[in-house]
């Protein structure tokens, strides 16, 4: 029943969503896959991520994607100390039915932030990002209609084109964002970011010239902030609204930090918060957990499902894992306020 039920989930996701991509839950630990702007947006000289999401786990490894990724401002003793240039490379893998299909990307990313005030308190920032992407489909692994007898046992005979084949689709991919980002004193911190990722619209085939999906713009807007409310604690506040195709994705919610240390230079922060997000319905309650300590910072979450689909994933959402590791900047270097959700 559950192959049953999979395979009914790739075919909806050919014909219905015609690719849409994959995303996160905790979307505010996953810079590079949520705008191109948020490049070198972090007070650091070395920024290294790490992400992995199992998505409906009862469904075999359903939905499966990781990324690593690595950002650094360079220049900087050039520049106006208000400024920031970051570049960054980036590695994703997605897989769809226990691997069946598998889609993997590389990008290399860049983004300049300019000072708008002298202290460096605002910025806007505008970023790029270049992507090759690959997919390959296991049509020795998918059953089809025709495949099936009298009987009800599989013949391993189709006359679909893919059958009993590899097939694998190239492409290049270019994607860009802005980002505004300020703070009245320092301390707080609000910003406003929109990307759009597939800008050339690349095309995708596994049938040939019978089967052609062009890969839609994603259209994100980001936004939210980070405010002290009292001695050793400050909420954070983020939304995310994303729309591809026929598909619309909104995300918000927030999380209180504790400071458990008490120490204002180097912190241990515990982060306990929730999140909710919309699809076409009222999809998941997400809740969160996360530890910053030293230049670490762990991120957990997982979705529990309130759709229509919690029958058939048996109530199995989906967990989240993220780890950010920071090189701070070196001593003397004035700190400029930089998204955390």
């Amino acid at each position: 029943m559950k192959k049953i039920v999979l395979l009914l989930l790739i075919t909806s996701l050919f014909l219905g969503t015609q690719a849409q991509d994959p995303n996160f839950s905790q979307f505010f630990v996953s810079p590079l896959t949520l705008n191109p702007a948020l490049t070198g947006k972090f007070n650091g000289t070395l920024r290294v991520a790490g992400n992995y999401r199992n998505q409906w786990p009862a469904f075999e490894r359903a939905f499966v994607t990781s990324t690593a990724s690595v950002d650094f401002p360079v220049l900087t003793s050039r520049l106006a100390e208000t400024d920031t240039w970051g570049v960054g490379l980036m590695g994703m893998t997605d897989k769809t039915a226990d691997g069946i299909l598998t889609a993997n990307f590389l990008s290399v990313t860049t983004a300049y932030h300019k000072g708008l005030d002298e202290d460096g308190l605002h910025q806007l920032g505008v970023g790029f990002q270049g992507t090759w992407g690959g997919k390959r489909l296991s049509g020795a692994r998918l059953n089809f209609e025709d495949e099936l007898d009298l009987q009800g046992t599989w013949t391993n005979t189709s006359d679909e084109p893919i059958n009993n084949k590899d097939v694998t689709v190239n492409y290049f991919d270019f994607s860009a964002g802005v980002l505004y980002n300020g703070s009245t004193d320092s301390y707080n911190n609000f910003y406003l970011g929109v990307s759009v990722y597939h800008i050339n619209r690349p095309r995708e085939s596994f049938a040939g010239d019978a089967g052609v999906y062009v890969l839609n713009p994603r259209i994100t807007a980001n936004l939210g902030g980070s405010f002290p409310i009292g001695v050793d604690k400050n909420l954070h506040v983020t939304a995310m609204i994303s729309t591809q195709a026929k598909a619309l994705n909104i995300v918000f919610g927030g999380a209180l930090a504790f400071n458990v240390n008490g120490d204002e230079v180097n912190p241990t922060n515990v982060y306990l918060g929730a999140f909710t997000r919309f699809s076409q319905l009222n999809d998941a309650i997400i809740p969160h957990v996360g530890l910053e300590f030293g230049a670490f910072r762990l991120a957990a979450s997982y979705d529990v499902n309130l759709s229509s689909l919690k029958v058939g994933s048996q109530r199995q959402g989906g967990i989240e894992l993220a780890l950010i590791y920071t090189l701070f900047p070196p001593d003397g270097r004035p700190k400029i306020p930089c998204p955390k959700y």
